[in-house]
């Protein structure tokens, strides 16, 4: 039996403003392709299909055609858990027409647990696997509040409802495998036990700007990997953005998001985790996903940014950039002079970073402080103090300044 376990497509997601449906587009017919051509079985989705809990019309379109897709080829079962950006309602709302596809959705925690155990049959209608879909798990999901509770207790109840949780399911899992032996003939065999998951590993890896989310206040429930059991033939997770084992083990694996969700990932290699289970034996190959548009952050000092820049254009390939000025010379005119290096080339700007002027508006007397810390209109106040501009411009320059806010926020709200 083959299982492609991928996750974190973030359909609908947006990079400083570029749509991305055209990535997610060829993503997808990827996907199809290496289903067929591996003769996948089973496809796990371990949450996060969608960036928001109200996708676009376009980004539900490509998560529906392709389940139709996957429905005509060879794969026999799809099943997709929720992630902590999926709206569990949304993903439910058609989940029984899905399952006359083969496709099980899990939207949210049940209050039945078996409902979480799905017991999958071969063309014959034999038991061939067992699937422990288990979504996200919400903060209500886990722990009732309380008055007077420390982050201790919190965290206590939400790492104590979680090891419950997967042990109840585990439990549930393991009987139905043993009365599928039974049924299927196969006293002296066990049907294999896959467990699916979105959670956040203690230890786990994660890069700037990757937009993974911490999943409870206060960066509580970290979870161990010695929490959830060890009788599961392969775990397949979500969230982490990055390709990784859980606590070292070959079969209990983060996928990562098959694309690069910001520029800390530029030039990481992505890939789905293709896994095979035969003779009771589980192996596990990382499947490279193409690049299908390419990111670079460039760094340094001028020099180092334009030559570097002379070099991609030179390349005459389709790049997407982030720049990051990190020279001593305070350059007044660096996007002019950035959009000339790159004129009529295959490269474009996405976001500059000028991080002199960063460094000029943080304040010297605490290391510590990061453009976090500040408020919108403090940045600015902060930036015309260092470029010492005389108290009476200062006023038309605000008034200037929060229209453009305004403007670019009134913009972002038209987009979504």
């Amino acid at each position: 039996m083959k299982i492609l376990h991928t996750s974190d497509w973030h359909l609908s997601r947006t990079l400083y403003g570029r749509k991305r449906y055209r990535e997610f587009a060829a993503l997808l017919d990827w996907l199809a392709a290496t289903i067929n051509e591996e003769q996948v079985d089973v496809l796990l989705i371990a949450g996060d299909v969608f960036d928001t809990p109200a996708p676009s019309n376009r980004a539900q379109a490509l998560y529906y055609r392709f389940l139709c897709r996957i429905a005509a080829s060879p794969c026999r079962h799809v099943v997709v858990i929720a992630g902590n950006h999926d709206s569990p309602s949304f993903l439910n709302a058609p989940r029984e027409l899905l399952r006359a596809l083969d496709v099980h959705v899990l939207g949210a925690a049940t209050a039945e647990r078996a409902d979480e155990v799905l017991l999958l049959r071969d063309r014959r209608g034999q038991p061939e696997l067992i699937v422990c879909a288990v979504p996200y798990l919400r903060d209500r999901d886990l722990r009732l509040a309380e008055a007077d509770e420390s982050l201790e207790d919190k965290e206590h109840k939400l790492l104590a409802g979680i090891r419950d949780h997967y042990a109840e399911v585990a439990a549930i899992a393991e009987q139905a495998g043993r009365a599928g032996a039974r049924e299927a003939g196969a006293t002296a065999s066990r049907i294999p036990l896959v467990a699916m998951g979105h959670l956040f590993a203690s230890g786990g890896q994660t890069v700037e700007g990757d937009g993974v989310r911490e999943l409870y206040i206060g960066s509580l429930a970290h979870v161990p990997a010695g929490l959830l059991p060890e009788s599961f033939d392969y775990l397949a997770l979500g969230h982490l953005h990055v390709p990784q084992q859980l606590g070292g083990s070959p079969t209990r694996r983060y996928s990562g998001s098959p694309l690069p969700l910001g520029f800390g990932e530029a030039g990481r290699p992505k890939s789905v985790c293709l896994v095979e289970m035969a003779a009771g034996a589980t192996t596990v190959q990382l499947r490279p996903v193409p690049v299908f548009q390419r990111l670079e952050r460039v760094a340094g000092d001028w020099e180092t940014i334009a030559a570097r820049l002379g070099e991609l254009v030179a390349e005459q390939d389709s790049v997407w950039l982030e720049i990051v000025y990190e020279g001593e010379e305070v350059i007044a005119d660096l996007r002019r002079r950035l959009e000339a290096a790159v004129a009529d080339s295959g490269l474009e700007i996405l976001r500059i970073r000028n991080n002199r002027i960063i460094e000029r508006v943080l304040s010297r007397n605490r290391a510590d402080e990061t453009l976090d810390d500040l408020e919108v209109d403090e940045v600015f106040s902060r930036c015309l103090a260092a470029h010492r501009v005389p108290e009476p411009q200062r006023p038309e320059l605000f008034r200037a300044y929060r229209e453009a806010v305004a403007s670019l926020l009134s913009e972002d709200r038209r987009a979504e």
